[in-house]
């Protein structure tokens, strides 16, 4: 077993952030707290802790004095059920379904799209990154759609380094609140993460990377529009911040006020379903890209998932 101290968290100490709490227990920098919490030595019921965290009285924080095991240094194959569109030596292009993780991290250990991937295509093991094989772009967790993996070390660093010049095509369908001011136009912001929250991303920053979304109207309802949204730049949740900025996020979105937003939804009928939705209405309908062995242009497609459908009937009846 590791050697390790445990820190128990007393009430004068709650909510206070955890580096705050741990650079005045220990007596160190909480700069020097967020390096041991990057390199694992810092956790909280076995997952890694993160600096922003509010502890709460009884809460123990173990800190490590040697690096502590991983719990899972590299992903296990598992068999679960995958859809797959497309696979050849080179790629699997699969759908994923909404409330799957892509790869294995913390809190989400088993059960991701990449156990899946192992046990169809078990030579993906040894592809780009042991953590994360095979794994050249993702989608959040809560967002459905198609997705290309490499199966070979040639392809991976040719398609994430295709991804990285953003040479290839990715569009979504989107149902968000609100009608769109025109029928199609561009979003140019640059994007970071928040600054008071940093499980969250904004477009509202001095500093970040620079983020492109393209939008196209396909249809729209009183309170709601279904947009067609090509990305050019990939960020983090890029498509959900640049349309909770505008006022008009997606619906069902947990964590850009897609939620909070049903409250104002005027129709009880549309304003029940949708506060019964357990994810937002994100959808990655086409990906296109180069094949990395062949350089043939190829476009792969994944039909709308039946709960983005349910409510789009809805909308049409009411």
């Amino acid at each position: 077993m590791e050697e390790q101290v445990d820190l128990r968290v007393d009430s004068a100490d709650s909510d206070t952030r955890l580096d705050v709490f741990l650079s005045a227990r220990l007596g160190i920098t909480r700069s020097s707290v967020k390096r041991l919490m990057s390199e694992g030595y810092i956790r909280i019921g076995g997952l890694e802790a993160k600096p922003a965290l509010k502890v709460r009285p009884g809460m123990i924080v173990h800190v490590f004095k040697s690096s502590p095991a991983p719990v899972e240094e590299t992903p296990q194959a598992q068999e679960i059920p995958v859809s797959i569109i497309f696979e050849d030596e080179y790629i699997l292009v699969v759908e994923k379904p909404a409330g799957m993780v892509v790869h294995p991290g913390a809190g989400n250990y088993t059960g991701t799209l990449v156990n899946a991937l192992l046990y169809h295509a078990p030579g993906m093991a040894g592809v780009g990154s042991p953590k994360r094989p095979g794994v050249v772009h993702r989608l959040d967790k809560l967002t459905s759609g198609v997705m290309v993996f490499a199966k070979t070390q040639y392809a991976y660093y040719t398609l994430a380094e295709a991804f990285k010049r953003h040479e290839h095509l990715r569009v979504y369908y989107a149902l968000c609140y609100g009608e769109m001011p025109k029928e199609e136009g561009s979003i140019r912001t640059l994007l970071g993460r928040h600054p008071s929250d940093r499980k969250r991303m904004s477009s509202r920053v001095n500093k970040g990377r620079q983020a492109i979304t393209h939008w196209h109207v396909d249809r729209q309802w009183k309170e709601f529009s279904l947009l067609r949204m090509r990305l050019e730049t990939g960020r983090t949740h890029q498509i959900r911040v640049h349309l909770a900025d505008m006022g008009r996020p997606v619906v069902g979105d947990p964590v850009y006020s897609g939620r909070k937003r049903a409250n104002s939804i005027v129709d009880p009928l549309i304003r029940a379903h949708v506060k019964s939705l357990d994810r937002q209405m994100l959808h990655a309908y086409l990906l296109g890209l180069r094949h990395p062995h062949t350089g043939k242009w190829i476009e792969f497609t994944s039909s709308m998932p039946q709960d983005m459908l349910s409510l789009i009937n809805l909308l049409d009846r009411t």
